[in-house]
C-alpha cells in the first residue's frame, strides 16, 4: 500500500511538470526522469517490447553477442541504468565467474530487478540504486560497461561518459543501445512524432499519466545524432570499434574500447 501510494504522490507530481523545461535544464532532468521511472517500473519490460513492435529483444541481444565478443573469461561488468535488470543478468550467464553490477537512479527499478534475478546470480550480482555520473566504484575496476538507453536519460551524457572512462579498466569496453536524434529532418520529425503521440496513448492506458512515455520523443530531440554520440565516445577516451545502426540511424548499438 505504501508504494502504492508513493506510486500515485509521482504520478501526480509528473502531470504538474513542465517537461520540456526539465528536458532543457541538466539541473532539472534527473528531477523528472527519476520520478517518471518509479512510475513505470512494473510495467516497464512489457512496454519496451510492445513499443519496439518486439525488436528490442534482438536489439538487446545484439549488445550481448558485442560483450560476448571482447569480454575476457574472468570479467566485472557494469551495466548502467540497469532497469529491471534483463541485460545485466543476460552478462551474468555469460561466464561462469562473472561480477556483475547493475546500477539504476530508480530504486523501483532496482526492487523489481532483485526480485527478477535469478537465485544462481545472486552471489555474484549486485544490484544498487546510483547515479551513472557518479559512479560508486573505483578507478579501473570494471572490464565492460554496458547500457541500454541510458545515456539519453542522463543529466549530462558526455560528464556519463567521462565517469564510465575511469571506472573501465584501459582496454576495457563499453556496449551501449539508444535512440538517437537521427539528421534528417524528415526521418526525425516521423520518429520523435510516433515516439511521442504513441507513448501518449500507452502512457493514458496503462499509467493515467501520459506524459511518462511521451517524454520520448522529445527526449530523443534533447539528445545528439549517433554520429555525435561517436565523436562524445572518443573525446571521452574511447576508440569507436563498431556502430551498427538500426531504424535509419534512430537506434543504434555502439562498441568503443577504454584507450
Amino acid at each position: 500500500m505504501g508504494a502504492d501510494r508513493s506510486a500515485r504522490a509521482d504520478a501526480q507530481r509528473l502531470r504538474a511538470m513542465d517537461l520540456e523545461a526539465h528536458l532543457s535544464d541538466p539541473a532539472l532532468r534527473q528531477q523528472f526522469v527519476t520520478p517518471m521511472f518509479d512510475v513505470i517500473a512494473p510495467r516497464y519490460d512489457a512496454f519496451t517490447r510492445v513499443f519496439s513492435f518486439g525488436m528490442d529483444r534482438g536489439w538487446k541481444r545484439r549488445m550481448i553477442t558485442e560483450v560476448d565478443r571482447v569480454a575476457p573469461q574472468r570479467l566485472v561488468a557494469v551495466d548502467l541504468a540497469c532497469g529491471t535488470g534483463d541485460l545485466a543478468f543476460a552478462i551474468g550467464r555469460l561466464r561462469r565467474v562473472a561480477v556483475v553490477v547493475g546500477i539504476d537512479a530508480s530504486s523501483r527499478m532496482i526492487a523489481a530487478a532483485v526480485e527478477r534475478c535469478p537465485e544462481d546470480l545472486r552471489p555474484r550480482t549486485s544490484l544498487l540504486v546510483g547515479d551513472m555520473s557518479n559512479i560508486d566504484l573505483p578507478s579501473r575496476s570494471a572490464d565492460v560497461i554496458t547500457a541500454g538507453y541510458g545515456f539519453r536519460n542522463a543529466p549530462d551524457h558526455r560528464a556519463s561518459l567521462a565517469e564510465a572512462a575511469r571506472v573501465l579498466k584501459p582496454g576495457g569496453y563499453i556496449v551501449t543501445l539508444d535512440f538517437y536524434r537521427p539528421e534528417n529532418l524528415l526521418w526525425r520529425r516521423l520518429l520523435t512524432g510516433y515516439l511521442a503521440v504513441a507513448g501518449s496513448v500507452i502512457g493514458w492506458l496503462w499509467h493515467r499519466v501520459p506524459v511518462v512515455y511521451a517524454y520520448l520523443g522529445p527526449s530523443v530531440e534533447h539528445f545528439v545524432s549517433w554520429q555525435q554520440f561517436s565523436r562524445d565516445l572518443e573525446e571521452a577516451g574511447f576508440a569507436v570499434e563498431r556502430v551498427e545502426r538500426k531504424l535509419f540511424g534512430g537506434i543504434a548499438i555502439h562498441r568503443a574500447r577504454r584507450r
